[in-house]
């Protein structure tokens, strides 16, 4: 099995509902994201997924969220903007933009990994 990676950071604010401590109110952190795929062949060039298409679409998803107050921003309007559910939100952002194309090997999203700071992280796996 073969495993690739790309790691992106982000700046952001938020605040955690349904939470009582400090959390709960409105801070801000460098968050940063390492999504891991993997899959058992390579395609026809060596690779398991191309580093340059993987953080595009990385980096897209960073846009939406970057310098914003993550608790104002569909879906984190309606859902808790924890590291857990942003793990989650960055897998399906992934997902959405990877599309198999021809001659590529099938790889998929085997984590995601939020660092909310350098000693606390969520790890989303589908």
């Amino acid at each position: 099995m073969f495993e690739v990676s790309v790691e992106e950071t982000f700046a952001a604010g938020h605040a955690l509902r349904n939470y009582k401590g400090k959390c709960e109110r409105v801070h801000g952190h460098n968050y940063r994201v390492r999504v891991t795929l993997e899959g058992a062949d390579l395609d026809a060039a060596g690779l398991l997924a191309d580093f340059a298409d993987l953080k595009k679409i990385l980096r897209n998803a960073i846009a939406y969220l970057d310098h914003q107050f993550i608790n104002d921003l569909p879906p984190f309007d309606v859902i808790n903007p924890s590291a857990e559910n942003l793990a989650k939100y960055f897998c399906e952002q992934m997902l959405n933009g990877m599309e198999e194309g021809a001659g590529r090997a099938p790889v998929r999203v085997q984590s995601v990994r939020v660092w909310e700071t350098d000693t606390c992280v969520a790890t989303y796996r589908p």
